[in-house]
């Protein structure tokens, strides 16, 4: 379940601002990862797709303009910097990007999406599912996959990035760090075995897993370029430094609703 080759960005590198991309994207990768998941998912041309957490929806407008997929960017939430809900965000960026005839966005989320069962034919979420896992435990977290089920077409594809832990023990050193505040990443981090068998348990198969090589490459450019990671550098990027890539990664799972799959 190990990729040790590296992905050689190339539609990515058009958007080079770090800056911006990390002030609209959560998490660490932010089109870099996106484009990763794409070329993993086998993104089509004309597919419907849905963006589970889509956050400011930047990563869903790149996908429209550079895979040319129909996308609906679900996010529940406001945003932490001004407030505003997510899907407003969304809806600026599609603008600024020209695709507002392929992004619409909804202020929902998983499991209550209220969509018909195969409705789309790709699902995508990043660095979204694993905040399930702490609000609402493993049970959350196992509903929330069995929707992302439920509303895929059979032979759909499920891309799923979030930030994992390596398969060892928090070194002792690192505890403090992991386990301080709320959201902490020893309550929202999973390893890769562990969330492979949990999508596996939802229905799906199982078509690639990987912890990405490039993510302490995604994680150092997070802590330099991440807004709230440069606004509070004694928080993330102090643990990322005290981690040194012991335990901290990024795991990618891509998987397939069988066609003769339940909804």
């Amino acid at each position: 379940m190990h990729n040790d080759s590296p992905h050689v960005s190339r539609r990515a590198d058009a958007y080079p601002d770090l800056d911006h991309v990390y002030a609209q994207c959560s998490g660490p990768g932010g089109l870099r990862l996106a484009e990763h998941m794409a070329e993993a998912m086998g993104l089509r041309n004309a597919a419907t797709l849905v963006d589970i957490g889509s956050n400011r929806g930047l990563g869903t407008c790149f996908l429209a303009k550079e895979y040319g997929v129909t996308a609906l960017a679900l996010d529940p939430w406001e945003d932490r910097e001004d407030s505003r809900p997510m899907v407003d965000h969304v809806a600026d960026n599609a603008r600024a990007w020209g695709v507002t005839d392929r992004v619409f966005a909804l202020r929902a989320g998983v499991p209550d999406t209220g969509f018909a069962s195969r409705s789309f034919d790709f699902a995508y979420s990043t660095t979204t599912l694993e905040m399930i896992r702490s609000l609402q435990g493993e049970a959350g977290y196992q509903a929330a996959l069995g929707e992302v089920h439920r509303i895929l077409k059979p032979g759909g594809v499920f891309g799923l990035g979030e930030p994992m832990h390596l398969e060892v023990p928090i070194p002792d050193d690192l505890r403090p760090y992991v386990t301080r505040g709320d959201f902490s990443w020893a309550e929202c981090f999973s390893d890769l075995t562990s969330t492979v068998a949990q999508v596996s348990k939802a229905g799906f198969e199982i078509v690639h897993a990987e912890y990405a090589a490039d993510a302490t490459a995604w994680w150092d450019e997070f802590a330099r370029h991440d807004p709230f990671a440069k606004a509070d550098p004694d928080g993330d990027p102090t643990t990322l430094r005290v981690d040194a890539g012991r335990w901290t990664s990024f795991g990618i799972v891509i998987a397939r609703k069988p066609d003769a799959g339940r909804d």
